[in-house]
């Protein structure tokens, strides 16, 4: 069931929105964890015995790590191995099948086998993960209530597309949380941006991607090429943050506090600086219980390197079962060693504009092989972004452009900035110079243009979900 669903709009939300009005906090857990496990079961009961196998494993383990002290170590590593090797045979074993047989002689190939992937396992395994690491580090005790742990790895709006959130973050909401008309309200209205940035905009682009990805490589030139990865670069940002929306915007009509998952990474001005605004919940995660762990940046700049490195090769690997997503993280970790190597004190006494071209073009060639199947079509594809061959100019790009697309594309670029947050805090100030009565009327006429806005993106999506059967879940390769 995906948020941005006519079932989850009007069946599933409106169904479980009432638990919000449950004054009990604990009576309301149980009811959030029933639905929660219900919206989850709506992609098949077996992912949700995978899930509660998770849950079960995970609650013992923390209990045995706290319990036994003398032996907490030990019990952690097994705790890490049965996580991960949960995660390595749902998701990757079927690779790691195809890999071996690719350099193997026939006469000894693997069987080859087919095993389903449950939605939104790399999630729920990292929430397992950080839960029974951060208990050995002693941050809290063991939760001894299994329904509270459950509800922390279930909770439906962040399960399957995030953000990752952390059992210390959260733990002291599933006790004690308080709602109110403000917070519901502030729920909505991020509820239906991430809706809109999802359905309207990231839809429409992943439309034209998909498009151009499919074409052979051969037949591209260098307008289409250039359209096909600057439409999903504005497709995976507008998707992913619009789910991180929806799922913020849930958890705030609950009480819950969700942090946020992404900071306008496009305004990047280094690799460095996108990776603390991209995907912010999945980098520090990394950063906490990989990149740290194995020495950070206090080793020596070479083991420093080999950290990084290994993040990010890791890191390519949890988005997706393929060499392709594999080289993605490579290619990032060794931009950030190469700006580790004095790359990043140039960029600092560059022009401005120039760090930041830098940046989008590092990022952007790095979605081709996110995008790609194969590394021939990711590496096809990248020399048609700098060949001039065949070029017939924007005759053939422009087919897949009308005034909608032109029209959404203004509307990506400006929101993937900072400009709409200045202005507004630029016409808040102008707003507290206004005598008192020509502010109350400006605050009313503002706050009501906001209301009709959202409505009108609400409708908007509705009648998109109504009439087009094209809506995609990127997440099915997390």
């Amino acid at each position: 069931m995906l948020f941005s669903s006519l079932l989850f709009l009007f069946l599933f939300l409106p169904l479980v929105i009432p638990l919000s009005l449950i004054p009990n906090t604990r009576i309301q857990n149980y009811f959030l964890l029933i639905a929660s496990l219900v919206f989850y079961a709506w992609g098949g009961i077996s992912y949700t015995l995978i899930m509660i196998i998770s849950i079960l494993m995970n609650y013992l383990f923390g209990i045995l790590i706290e319990n036994k002290q003398q032996h907490a170590r030990l019990i952690l590593t097994l705790g890490i191995i049965l996580n991960i090797g949960m995660l390595c045979v749902f998701k990757y074993l079927s690779f790691l099948v195809l890999s071996l047989n690719s350099v193997l002689p026939k006469s000894y190939s693997v069987p080859q086998v087919h095993i389903a992937l449950p939605i939104g396992i790399s999630f729920f395994t990292f929430h397992g993960l950080s839960y029974i690491i951060d208990v050995y580090r002693k941050k809290f005790n063991a939760q001894k209530d299994l329904s509270i742990l459950a509800l922390y790895i279930t909770l439906f709006p962040q399960l399957i597309a995030g953000p990752i959130i952390r059992y210390k973050d959260i733990y002291a909401q599933f006790l004690v949380r308080k709602n109110s008309s403000a917070k519901f309200a502030y729920g909505i209205k991020r509820f239906i941006i991430g809706l809109g940035k999802k359905v309207i905009i990231a839809n429409t682009f992943a439309s034209i991607a998909d498009k151009i990805f499919a074409l052979d490589p051969g037949s591209l030139n260098l307008s289409l090429a250039w359209l096909g990865i600057i439409s999903y670069a504005i497709q995976i940002y507008f998707d992913f943050s619009g789910y991180s929306d929806m799922a913020i915007g849930i958890g705030r009509m609950f009480g819950f506090k969700f942090p946020e998952n992404f900071n306008l990474p496009y305004i990047a001005q280094s690799i460095q600086e996108f990776w603390r605004r991209w995907h912010i919940s999945l980098s520090t995660w990394f950063r906490d219980y990989l990149y740290i762990p194995l020495g950070g940046n206090q080793a020596s700049a070479k083991k420093t390197f080999r950290n990084l490195i290994t993040v990010f090769f890791l890191c390519g690997l949890w988005h997706g079962a393929s060499w392709t997503f594999v080289i993605w993280g490579l290619y990032h970790g060794l931009f950030l060693v190469v700006e580790r190597l004095g790359l990043k004190k140039i960029l600092d006494r560059t022009w401005k504009p120039l760090r930041h071209l830098y940046t989008l073009l590092v990022v952007l060639i790095g979605w081709v092989f996110f995008r790609a199947d194969t590394f021939e079509q990711a590496f096809s594809y990248t020399a048609k972004l700098f060949s001039f061959a065949g070029n017939k100019g924007f005759a053939e790009a422009a087919f897949y452009i009308n005034s909608e697309v032109l029209l959404y594309l203004i509307i990506a670029l400006i929101f993937s900035t900072a400009l709409p947050k200045k202005s507004y805090l630029l016409l808040k100030k102008y707003t507290m110079q206004m005598p008192s009565l020509a502010k109350q009327v400006f605050n009313n006429l503002q706050y009501l243009f906001s209301n009709v806005s959202l409505l009108c993106i609400f409708i908007l999506c509705v009648l998109y979900l109504a009439t087009s059967s094209y809506n995609p879940f990127i997440y099915f390769r997390f």
